[in-house]
């Protein structure tokens, strides 16, 4: 920054957004893992705004209890009386601020921070007392269009409803993100009022108002991707995809594959190092953390897990709030529940699913197991069939397994159950008791052959 002040920002986040036909109110549909709010948002803190300060009405309740009372504060626009009024409505909070107030649109999310950086510095070095952003765009049909005079100075943002001919052939328009300076931007809001096609009160009538002031205007053109709002589904998905293409290219300079970007769908908070390989169709949602090495195959999709090195993830799996150790094979179609935690060397096969599991190194499940709510040892190997039979009906219980036993096919252990180290379990065992440790344990009925049962039948029927 050229000079050293400080900085609130307003974000607006009070429309409904009827064009997205949604009972979840506009700000808070998600591109990339985040509410549309959220992106400008954390972007006032990256810049170190000293206070960010969120304009809310429809679904207010539900747009504070999303982003929390710790990092913002709100205020309420009971009626949408205009952009000038939602900014009206903060003043009393931000009585004693002297400085500058930077206003953010909540349905804008691709703002990126170097556009507002130059903004700011733009606003300082001019001692301007209001800054806009601007884009020139193929159909200005909408927006507010930008007028300027024979020397480039910009006189009047005009709205469509209130532009002659003229001026609605003009292809400049108002972004609606603005470095105003405070408190003075209040005191001509309340000056401009409400005379217009929408009997509304217009932030842009400021423009006016600080050229009628000998004030200076300062506007800056950026790209109209990184400003467009949000007001349907095509527009989300529009800029979902922008949205995409920025992550993904990120991970790739910092030395992941994506085998084909377009097709790889990585939340914003995702992290991954170096070395890893994702493959097409890949969701990797929330904080999912994957170390380096790794490999993450078709049709994955990991939520909120915590991944080591080297680690394996086959096609079709499915992982949420789980942490995989170093070194572990996952899959193929394996579903990794919430508590799953492995320590590493492990190997979860094919419809294998884990729930509240600990499994220590080199433990192994590789077909058809169910394990929950189960404290598992070091060198464990489940047969296939196997399950934790973990619910009675009321209450869920604990396995637990010491380390180097041998689980047969088709055993069930009905918790709560400890089983001791280096012990077998005989498959097609119902487990009901503590097994000591070294024992063979067997549950099942003794086998009794008839001979000539069959053919003895048949000549019956």
């Amino acid at each position: 920054m050229t000079e050293s002040r400080q900085i609130a920002a307003v974000i607006l986040a009070a429309g409904q957004g009827t064009r997205m036909k949604s009972t979840c109110p506009k700000v808070l549909h998600q591109i990339s893992g985040k509410p549309l709010v959220a992106w400008p948002a954390e972007l006032s803190e990256t810049l170190g705004c000293h206070s960010t300060l969120l304009v809310v009405g429809h679904g207010a309740a539900e747009v504070q209890s999303t982003l929390g009372d710790h990092r913002y504060s709100y205020v309420l626009q009971s009626e949408q009386l205009g952009t000038g009024h939602a900014l009206l409505c903060a003043r009393e909070a931000l009585v004693g601020f002297s400085g500058t107030l930077l206003l953010l649109c909540g349905d804008v999310p691709l703002l990126q921070q170097e556009t507002l950086e130059a903004m700011l510095e733009m606003h300082a070095a001019t001692k301007a007392s209001v800054t806009l952003l601007t884009a020139v765009v193929d159909d200005p049909t909408g927006y507010g269009r930008i007028v300027r005079d024979d020397d480039g100075r910009v006189t009047a943002i005009v709205e469509q409803k209130d532009a002659t001919a003229d001026q609605l052939s003009i292809t400049e328009i108002n972004a609606g993100i603005y470095a105003f300076e405070a408190p003075w931007v209040f005191e001509a809001l309340l000056s401009v009022g409400n005379n217009n096609a929408q009997n509304e009160y217009y932030l842009t009538d400021i423009v006016e108002a600080a050229n009628h002031q000998g004030r200076t205007v300062g506007a800056m053109i950026v790209d109209a991707e990184e400003v467009m709002g949000i007001n349907d589904r095509s527009q989300l998905a529009e800029a979902a995809a922008v949205m995409r293409q920025r992550i993904n290219e990120q991970l790739m300079h910092d030395g992941v594959t994506l085998i084909d970007p377009d097709n790889s769908y990585i939340d914003a908070d995702v992290k991954i190092g170096p070395d890893s390989i994702v493959y097409p169709n890949v969701h990797l949602r929330g904080t999912t953390v994957i170390g380096s090495g790794c490999t993450i195959e078709p049709g994955v999709v990991m939520t909120d897990c915590q991944v080591g090195d080297n680690v394996h993830i086959k096609p079709g799996s499915v992982l949420a709030e789980s942490k995989i150790g170093n070194g572990s094979a996952i899959g193929p179609m394996a579903h990794l529940r919430p508590g799953t935690v492995l320590a590493g060397g492990n190997k979860i096969g094919n419809f294998v699913e884990t729930k509240k599991a600990n499994l220590d190194t080199g433990s192994q499940a590789s077909h058809l197991t169910y394990i929950g709510d189960a404290e598992v040892g070091k060198n464990v190997n489940f047969g296939c069939g196997t399950i934790t039979c973990n619910y009675d009906g009321v209450n869920k219980h604990i396995t637990e397994i010491g380390d180097d036993v041998f689980v047969g096919s088709d055993v069930q252990f009905i918790a709560p159950v400890k089983i001791g180290s280096n012990s077998l379990i005989g498959a097609g065992s119902t487990i009901t008791k503590d097994v000591p440790d070294g024992a063979l344990a067997i549950a099942r009925s003794l086998q009794k052959n008839i001979e000539g049962w069959v053919k003895k039948n048949k000549k019956k029927k």
